[in-house]
This record gives C-alpha cells, structure tokens and sequence, in this order.
C-alpha cells in the first residue's frame, strides 16, 4: 500500500487508518464547507471532501512550486460524514443542550450514517459515498444524559460516536459497514486507494 495523505483532523479516521496499516501523514486545511443548492443529500459529504481534498492539493502545490519542486503529490483522503433523521441532517451539537436534543431525537428510531470519500491523485480523482442504517433503543432521559455529560460529543456529527458507552448500550442494530459509522468506510477506502 502506497503513503497516503490524510485530508482530516479526525481522530477517529486517524485510528481507522491505523488499524488497517495504512502509511500515512494528516495535513489538513479549514474549508468553507459551501454546498449549491439542490444537492441531493447523499452528495453533501462527497462535496464537502473534495472540497477539504482540493484545499490540500492547492497548499501542497503551493509549497512546491514556491521551491521549484514537482508538485505532484501523493493520493489524498478526505471524508466527511453526515447523520440523517428523516431527510434532515442532524449535524455536530453546539452546546450540552443540543447534544440532549438531538440524542432525544435519534432515540428509538433509525437514521442513517452516510460518509462522503474523495480521493485525489496525480493520475484520477473519484468520489463515493457509503451509507449505513443506525437504530437506537429508546433512550432514558439520564442515559442521554450521563452520555452528554461524561462524553461531551460535540464534534461528532449526531452527537454521538458509536464505538463509545452510547453505542454499547443503546444500539440496536446496523445495517451496512460499522466503520463508516465511525467516519471512514475503510474497507470500501482500500479497494478504492489500490486503484490510483
């Protein structure tokens, strides 16, 4: 397997990678996230990463070219995943509060995962997304709680995170690839890397 660089700050894409033995390096730039109009929902994270894809092949391009160097690149690997009640995305709570609401929300019901991958090479470029389907067990009101309060998931998308204390209790099934939960659809990521 070929060095990769990762386009994400993620942890938890970090910890994917990782498990899988993947060579790789994180360099990561702030987009915009700008979305156009009449995207259909399954597009929004494909969009998102290539433009978080993109942002790092203009820095990199940047950087070389400021020296004189090729600036040909290794493959980049962005991902951007979303969480969807209902036809309507349910994104990162910004405070204790919404993280409640949102965990009230997914309680009892299905909802689905989707992450968007975009990967960026000298030779292609292509973009896919992996969609999982997440059903909760209806969650008390302390259970939501406790969760918020002890985990503090306000970076992740749903206010939650599956691999944690919320995930062991409160789910009841999945249908689709665990790891794209998780933020990276890793198996689906290394077909698609073996292609470049």
């Amino acid at each position: 397997m070929r060095r990769i660089i990762l386009a994400s700050q993620s942890p938890r894409r970090r910890q994917l990678l990782e498990w899988a033995e993947i060579d790789f390096e994180v360099i990561a730039k702030h987009t915009d996230e700008i979305i156009p109009d009449g995207t259909p929902l399954e597009e929004i994270p494909i969009v998102i990463a290539r433009e978080k894809a993109e942002a790092v092949q203009r820095e990199l391009t940047r950087w070389a070219e400021g020296r004189g160097q090729d600036s040909s690149h290794l493959p980049i690997l962005a991902a951007d995943t979303i969480v969807v009640l209902e036809n309507r995305i349910i994104g990162k709570p910004a405070n204790r509060e919404e993280a409640i609401q949102f965990l009230q929300e997914l309680s009892g019901k299905v909802h689905k995962v989707i992450t968007g991958v975009y990967i960026l090479s000298p030779q292609r470029q292509m973009g896919f997304s992996d969609t999982t389907e997440v059903e909760f067990y209806s969650l008390s009101q302390d259970q939501i709680e406790y969760y918020v309060d002890k985990y503090e998931p306000y970076d992740k998308a749903g206010a939650y995170a599956i691999q944690e204390w919320i995930g062991v209790v409160g789910i009841k099934g999945i249908n689709g690839d665990f790891y794209n939960v998780m933020g990276l659809p890793v198996s689906r990521v290394l077909h698609a890397v073996g292609m470049l």
